[in-house]
């Protein structure tokens, strides 16, 4: 039998929402409504005469019959999407490696380290791209993309890269810093939040500081950013005291900018990951950059 052009839109949203065990998901990946994608699905189903999903309120599951059709659905759409990204690649861009991040990551992490990228694969090119938003993989889309979570994506392939800790860097001329002895003394000092899911309270309860004043840290930030790095360099500038990830203050600690204060520092809940999409085979500059980053983030000696 001969496939009609008219499946395609409703395989394609039937193979996201296998993915993603979620037409909501789905709706995201794909730029659509999730009455569409449920609308795509239905027709199928209706077209095949079988149910491909069982439906309950916390979402849907695949039935025998729809597992089936996923596995051959995500073979087969991704030898397609291949096959489009080498007909791209041969006009000239099959050096380029698209990869999405964090503005913090890239600026207190991998920038520091891109001359050796550089210098072991100097027939390769990068772009960058950096925002809040997680990667969307959709045509045109990065390879890869470095996240900061657990880890648990439905539809992507995620490779732990580093572990995070968490600990207070104020500028040394910030008044009070230079008398500090302990941790409680912080609490007294102006904070400085970004948009992380762990912050003051968490380090003070980690460590041991018990009074009012920084439990309720949450509401006696002065400062809050929704970027890391600009937090880091408000601290810079002598506005207060910040919550630093180990990874991305490296910059500010080496140029003197900011110092480590005391207390302890507490191993955040999430990580940084490398992902991309399980049903995609990632080109061969793409999966260069990945080994070369996973290098990167397991020996300290790789630096500018």
């Amino acid at each position: 039998m001969t496939l009609r052009s008219d499946w395609l839109p409703a395989l394609a949203a039937f193979e996201a929402a296998a993915r993603h065990q979620n037409f909501a998901h789905a709706a995201d990946e794909l730029s659509l409504t999730a009455s569409a994608v449920s609308h795509h699905v239905r027709k199928l189903e209706d077209r095949l005469g079988v149910a491909l999903f069982h439906r309950h309120a916390r979402g849907v599951q695949l039935t025998p019959a729809g597992r089936r059709l996923a596995d051959a659905a995500g073979s087969s759409l991704g030898d397609l999407e291949d096959a489009i990204r080498g007909v791209r690649a041969s006009s000239g861009d099959e050096a380029l490696v698209r990869i999405a991040t964090l503005h913090s990551w890239t600026c207190g992490w991998l920038l520091p380290r891109l001359p050796d990228f550089a210098a072991a694969h100097p027939d390769l090119r990068l772009s960058i791209e950096t925002g809040f938003a997680l990667a969307r993989f959709d045509a045109g889309g990065p390879d890869l993309a470095v996240r900061y979570g657990d880890g648990n994506w439905p539809g992507l392939v995620a490779r732990p890269l580093l572990r995070e800790t968490l600990f207070p860097v104020a500028a040394p001329g910030l008044p009070g810093v230079s008398a500090l002895r302990d941790a409680a003394g912080i609490a007294a000092l102006p904070l400085i939040a970004d948009m992380g899911r762990q912050g003051w309270p968490d380090w003070f309860r980690a460590a041991g500081v018990r009074h009012p004043g920084a439990l309720d840290a949450g509401m006696r930030e002065r400062f809050r950013f929704t970027d890391s790095n600009a937090a880091l360099s408000a601290a810079a500038q002598g506005l207060g005291v910040a919550l630093a990830r180990e990874h991305i203050i490296a910059p500010f600690l080496e140029s003197g900018a900011l110092v480590r204060l005391p207390g302890p520092a507490l191993e955040a809940r999430y990580g940084y990951f490398l992902a991309w999409p399980s049903h995609r085979r990632l080109r061969a500059p793409a999966q260069a950059f990945a080994d070369w980053l996973v290098q990167a983030a397991g020996d300290p000696t790789i630096h500018a």
